[in-house]
């Protein structure tokens, strides 16, 4: 059997590697910054858990658009260029940023400012997150592709731990500099897109008009049970035990640590779950992966928890590391078995479906959290949202037998029937 190629032996997956590592190291940082700059100026006028409450509604607004737009991007990711679609997000989200830079150098950033470029950026991830992750299958063989989703995923964490760790200190700098920068990033993500060459892909059956290709990947996601019970446990656990809205509140309210501890706090998650996924991509994980999975999960409620009742800045940080790492053990083994078990011509959807419940487990899960937080007060909220957590993950295990009975990645026959073929002039 011939070994398979690494991912980095394939330029068009380099191309793509370095366009989603940069449009990572944006995100976190603008979104961090977005939501200190919201925090501060709620706290003029409210008080702790009220102001809480405002990022909650900023993890809503940028949930509806994705909520409203999931049948449509789901459609464009298997019908479109995927790649024009990543060039033309990444355009957007440079404007977005240049605009935010634009108000903050001039003093006219406010909360209606903010809500609006929540819903923008919504948008923007909307249609970005199936076309980048129905990207990816079609760039490498798929005997490479879990090392390929463990790159993938370390560009996405790196990210998450350097966007916020150089927001915070460039934002003491000059309150517009983090913004500069996350447009240069968005423009380098955009031109490495350009450089992906044509990819091999599978046709969408276009005898049936746009509703129904709609309908057939949901009806794929619903009857099978694996990859439904994939999807909604990370929907249920990151919608009761997101910590991450409530950093700002953390660390300017609890721990008292300032910009940079917000910086600090808001990268901890990403160092553990950088390891997890730098470990994955020398070796990737192969046997029992669906009680693992559940394992993890589990996990990330304890830690959630762990944080919610930490008093001190390192205790925090190491509990934030802990969901981190359990979050991505998590990501690694669901991304795995969604990619290798859906065919190609219903990536796509399954794809945007699969977002919409990550964007509802995170946005949603915000505001959920930041509800929480104006009744309980944050520290509760934290807490109570971890150990649901744990109940939901004990809860699927029973409900979804077929996730512990996962015991490889290996798809079913008929996937591997319809796999588009990768020529070597593509592989090479």
């Amino acid at each position: 059997m011939t070994a398979a190629p690494h991912p980095f032996s394939i330029p068009n997956f380099r191309y793509f590697w370095v366009a989603r590592f940069a449009s990572m190291l944006s995100y976190y940082a603008l979104i961090l910054i977005v939501g200190w700059q919201a925090y501060n100026l709620a706290r003029e006028d409210m008080g702790i858990a009220a102001s809480a409450g405002i990022l909650g509604l900023i993890g809503l607004l940028q949930f509806l658009p994705l909520f409203i737009l999931t049948p449509l991007v789901g459609w464009a990711a298997d019908r479109l260029d995927r790649r024009w679609i990543a060039r033309a997000v990444f355009a957007a989200q440079a404007s977005i940023a240049l605009g935010l830079m634009a108000l903050t150098m001039t003093g006219q950033i406010a909360l209606p400012v903010i809500y609006a470029i929540a819903v923008l950026l919504g948008i923007c991830r909307a249609f970005l997150g199936p076309a980048t992750s129905a990207l990816a299958p079609n760039l490498v063989p798929k005997e490479s592709l879990p090392r390929a989703i463990a790159l993938s995923t370390i560009a996405w964490q790196v990210g998450v731990i350097i966007g916020p760790a150089f927001a915070g200190p460039l934002y003491t700098l000059q309150d517009w500099l983090p913004y500069a920068v996350c447009a240069a990033l968005y423009l380098t993500a955009m031109v490495a897109m350009f450089m992906i060459g044509p990819v091999p892909r599978s046709q969408i059956d276009r005898s049936k008009g746009p509703f129904r290709q709609v309908a057939d990947g949901m009806s794929y996601v619903w009857t099978n049970k694996l990859v439904l019970g994939a999807i909604t446990l990370d929907l249920f656990v990151m919608f009761l035990a997101g910590a991450q809205a409530m950093i700002p509140v953390f660390a300017r309210d609890i721990l008292e640590v300032g910009e940079y501890g917000l910086s600090m706090l808001a990268a901890s998650p990403a160092v553990g779950a950088a390891i997890v996924a730098g470990w994955f991509s020398f070796k990737p994980l192969a046997k029992n992966v669906g009680n693992k999975m559940l394992i993890a999960m589990a996990v990330f409620g304890l830690g959630t928890i762990g944080f919610g009742l930490s008093p001190a800045l390192w205790l925090s940080m190491s509990c934030l590391a802990l969901c981190g790492a359990a979050d991505m053990f998590g990501v690694f083994v669901r991304s795995t078995l969604i990619q290798l078990h859906t065919p190609d011509d219903k990536r796509g959807r399954v794809g945007a479906v699969s977002q919409m419940t990550i964007s509802a487990s995170n946005e949603l899960g915000d505001a959920f959290t930041g509800g929480l937080a104006v009744l309980l007060g944050p520290i509760a909220a934290i807490v109570a949202g971890g150990g649901g957590a744990m109940l939901i993950t004990a809860v699927w295990w029973r409900l979804f037998p077929e996730l512990g009975a996962a015991k490889t990645f290996d798809p079913p026959k008929e996937v591997l029937d319809a796999e588009p073929s990768m020529s070597p002039k593509e592989q090479n």
